[in-house]
């Protein structure tokens, strides 16, 4: 059978079938919350901060010590392991039929600046659960398997980027939290940033790719749910704002007299949180950045400059938002007799919806094994959002307490990481059997 053909079928067995996992799944141990919780105090032994998380920026002296011990725990577990020109760390598992594409999971092990001990790290040390666990019970799957470690996550989805193609010579140039440019980092862990193209996956190389991850948010710790099935991360635009008025003294101009520039950009503000808290959804809207010109006590401000970002799954959504901020500034400006402009930046992402295919396989494997799930959207970005351009993606929510993240204080429980793993497991394992049927 043709490649193209066999990826044809492929896809249509999975969009018909819920779950399938073999006989000899059912009979699988599930992950080990203690394994787990190992591997994640090893990692955090790379860049300890003494608030007690981490701070292992990419490219860092941390960084390179801690990708030193991931491909020591890759190699311990008998997988192929190799850099890609990107720097992102993939093991490789032969599978029964190695020419057929790769189920490829994963996440990042490195941090932000001060941050915390499971985000990212959660999908890398999952993963390699998930190989411990195929190697005690002897299972080869039918695909080959890749577990992958992205490199510089933090710093804009760098080796994600780089594995799309997408990794643009403007982007390489861009200065990261180590000090070094993304194109001096990737050199540094063994990339070659000069071959990018050697890194690059097409649509079709990839059969699936599956990132488990804390939530970083709190509704499935509030409401007790085990797992989070993703519906996609969702998209992000930027606006830079200018409300302008008429600059003016503040001790003789009268309160009647004034185009405040302070006054009309306060009101946008509650504008704007008044419309994505009004309209139905799960869109939100934040003015983040706000200052007035020319900046003294004594003066009625005669400019403001603010920010606008608004995400949401739904780009129609997103364009809805916009627009009703854009009438309510519109009316504001003539209350107030101050005008407003907007200014969209370039560099938002889009939506990225998960495969709808996968969140049945994902939703179907947490029921296998009796807990308790939500679909629901990510407000933050992950690698997941650039392998969904090239791949079927799914993506996996395990409980993030208080919904604390990129802190010190973030924590997931060790048996919630298990759930987690043990969702991966079976989710790969049905991928796998589903294609068993071309």
């Amino acid at each position: 059978m043709r490649k193209g053909t066999r990826t044809a079928v492929a896809g249509l067995c999975l969009a018909l079938l819920i779950v399938a996992v073999s006989a000899t799944a059912e009979d699988l141990v599930l992950a080990s919350p203690e394994r787990m919780q190992d591997r994640i105090d090893a990692l955090a032994m790379f860049g300890t901060n003494p608030q007690g998380g981490v701070s292992r920026v990419a490219f860092s002296d941390f960084d390179l010590e801690a990708r030193d011990w991931l491909q020591a725990e890759m190699n311990r577990l008998g997988l192929e392991v190799r850099v890609d020109a990107a720097g992102n760390i993939i093991g490789r598992r032969t599978g029964a039929d190695d020419t057929l594409p790769p189920i490829v999971f994963g996440s990042h092990i490195d941090s932000v600046p001060g941050g915390g001990n499971y985000d990212g790290q959660v999908g890398v040390v999952g993963a390699l659960e998930v190989i411990d666990l195929l190697n005690a019970n002897e299972i080869v799957t039918r695909h080959p398997l890749e577990v992958v470690s992205f490199t510089d996550e933090e710093g804009g989805l760098s080796g994600s980027r780089g594995m799309i193609g997408s990794l643009t010579p403007a982007a390489l140039d861009t200065v990261s939290h180590s000090g070094l440019t993304i194109r001096e980092g990737i050199a540094r862990v063994g990339g070659d940033p000069e071959n990018l193209d050697d890194a690059a996956r097409k649509p079709g190389d990839i059969r699936a790719f599956l990132e488990l991850h804390i939530e970083q948010g709190a509704f499935l710790h509030e409401d007790k749910i085990d797992i989070g099935v993703v519906e996609g991360i969702v998209g992000i635009r930027w606006w830079d704002i200018v409300v302008a008025g008429t600059a003016n003294h503040a001790g003789t101009t009268p309160m009647n007299k004034r185009q405040d520039a302070m006054v009309a950009a306060a009101k946008l503000t509650l504008a704007i949180n008044s419309v994505a808290t009004e309209l139905e959804g799960r869109q939100v809207a934040t003015v983040g950045r706000i200052e007035a010109f020319p900046g003294a006590p004594n003066v009625v401000p005669g400019e403001v400059r603010m920010s606008l970002e608004i995400r949401d799954l739904d780009a129609d959504k997103m364009q809805k938002v916009f627009d009703m901020i854009d009438a309510e500034a519109a009316r504001i400006a003539d209350e107030t007799g101050a005008t407003v402009s907007f200014e969209e930046i370039d560099a938002a992402a889009p939506p990225a919806p998960t495969d709808t295919r996968l969140r049945d396989v994902i939703a179907a494997a947490a029921e296998k094994l009796d807990l308790t799930q939500r679909r629901m959207p990510s407000g933050a970005g992950h690698d997941a959002q650039d392998m969904a351009k090239i791949a079927p993606t799914g993506m996996i929510f395990v409980p993030s307490v208080g919904g604390i993240s990129h802190s010190p204080n973030e924590f997931t429980s060790a048996q919630d990481m298990a759930n987690g793993a043990s969702v991966l497991l079976h989710s790969i394992l049905a991928v796998d059997a589903l294609a068993m049927d071309q």
